[in-house]
């Protein structure tokens, strides 16, 4: 798969409800054949200088670009047990929301050491993420030292956002195809990115991602426009996209308020997220 289509389904993957259930952590007895199902775990795990562990990854795992030499067992949403097992692991890490649930019940069943790590869009959330990845993987101490890192950056980030005083609204664009405007809403990846950005959702009537018609677009009437940065079938220029009549009409067409930022950095809430939600912050207000 392409990278700009695997952003695509890393973006559509981060607006849906999560599925599978969290459960409690433990160091796993053998993690010599690793395989991390996520890609902010597989991040994390190159982070805490663990990635001697893993074996393979999922489409999502695209960061660091070392990462892409490893076996591919699959988009994490719509998993093939036997691809996962092919790989002959000792150990499954799996982020919460990867699917479909009955290759997560097939893989944790299978006889092979398995564990879920919680998800949530903020920056509790990949805090936890760091510390359950340390305490699975049995380097507490590592994750300690790198959450104690994050840490600084979002509180950096909390300053930075300080002196914004009227917020900017943001409407995250997934895909323009035919005209057809795909939108997040709330709960999802990119609707907790803007929020750490220091700017609110343009559309908060709905959960997920949705296509919107040109009436809901005028009437959200963002301020910006933010997408992935991406090419292929799915990348419509910044000039396409201001001549969709809905889009032209808003503040952000009337400025040409367009940003994009890789997908996975945007919005995978891994250990780069404070200093994407800082870009992020920089591009809508300008260096402040």
């Amino acid at each position: 798969m392409r990278f700009p289509i695997a952003a695509l389904a890393l973006a559509a993957y981060l607006a849906l409800p999560n599925v599978a259930s969290a459960q409690e952590l433990t160091a796993f007895a053998d993690t010599s054949r690793l395989v991390s199902i996520g890609g902010s775990l597989t991040e994390i795990i190159y982070a805490l200088g663990e990635d001697g562990r893993l074996v393979a990854r999922d489409q999502t795992a695209t960061y660091p670009e070392a990462v892409t030499a490893l076996p591919d067992v699959g988009y994490m949403r719509q998993l093939a047990p036997e691809g996962v097992l092919s790989v002959s692991p000792t150990a499954l890490l799996v982020l919460e929301g990867s699917g479909p649930p009955d290759a997560l019940d097939v893989l944790s069943h299978a006889g092979v050491a398995y564990q879920t790590v919680p998800e949530s869009y903020s920056a509790e959330g990949v805090l936890a993420k760091v510390r359950a990845v340390g305490e699975v993987l049995g380097v507490s101490d590592k994750a300690e030292a790198l959450a104690a890192e994050l840490e600084t950056e979002f509180a950096a980030l909390k300053e930075q956002n300080a002196g914004i005083t009227e917020p900017k609204s943001v409407l995250f664009i997934l895909s323009n195809q035919g005209g057809q405007i795909q939108a997040s809403g709330t709960g999802t990846a990119a609707d907790g990115i803007i929020a750490l950005a220091g700017a609110v959702n343009a559309v908060t009537d709905y959960p997920g991602y949705k296509a919107l018609s040109e009436e809901a677009i005028t009437e959200a009437a963002p301020d910006v426009i933010v997408m992935m940065d991406r090419g292929g079938d799915h990348g419509a220029s910044d000039a396409e996209l201001l001549e969709h009549p809905a889009i032209a009409l808003t503040p952000a067409g009337q400025n040409k308020a367009i940003y994009r930022l890789d997908g996975a950095y945007l919005l995978g809430f891994g250990p780069r997220t404070a200093k994407a939600a800082a870009e992020l912050s920089g591009l809508i207000y300008g260096e402040h």
